[in-house]
């Protein structure tokens, strides 16, 4: 990375897209407001963002192929 030590990292609001600080004095980050942070938590609620989970093992194949 090019960043010196005195220079805050600038991250993207994962909702607006919009270049935040990541210091102390960024109340909301990585969101820019209350607004975007709002609108991550509602996808999330609202089941729009979804973490993929492995499907688990059928256990009757197992048991017919001994």
């Amino acid at each position: 990375m090019s960043q010196t030590a005195g220079t805050p990292r600038s991250v993207n609001c994962p909702t607006c897209g919009k270049a935040v600080q990541w210091t102390a004095a960024s109340t909301w980050r990585p969101f820019c407001s209350a607004r975007c942070r709002q609108i991550d938590l509602g996808a999330w609620a609202t089941e729009s963002y979804r973490v993929a989970a492995a499907n688990p093992p059928d256990g009757d194949a197992d048991d017919s192929s001994r």
